[in-house]
């Protein structure tokens, strides 16, 4: 299961993120989302977890919890929408 991590503290990294949800059970990939530019966190990361119900334990218990305080928001990550246009559109003149 794909797992959403938001409001993280820019100071957070992936071990940091890894090892809160280790706690749960197996993590087999943790993407904290960074600035292409600068580098630097965007506050939100990705925790893919294999086993279902370790995940959802997972974001019951880690949602609104305290992580290098901060309350940290944890759900089910949901599908990129790429049905919208970013941007630009046209205009008929």
């Amino acid at each position: 299961m794909n797992i959403y991590v938001g409001n993280l503290a820019y100071e957070t990294n992936e071990k940091d993120i890894e090892t809160a949800f280790t706690a749960y059970g197996q993590v087999s990939e943790v993407r904290l989302i960074t600035d292409r530019y600068s580098g630097r966190s965007k506050g939100f990361a990705f925790v893919e977890m294999p086993n279902q119900q370790e995940a959802e334990a997972a974001i019951q218990d880690m949602n609104g919890k305290s992580l290098q305080d901060r309350t940290i928001t944890v759900n089910e990550a949901k599908p990129r929408d790429n049905s919208g246009q970013r941007g630009g559109g046209s205009r008929s003149w």
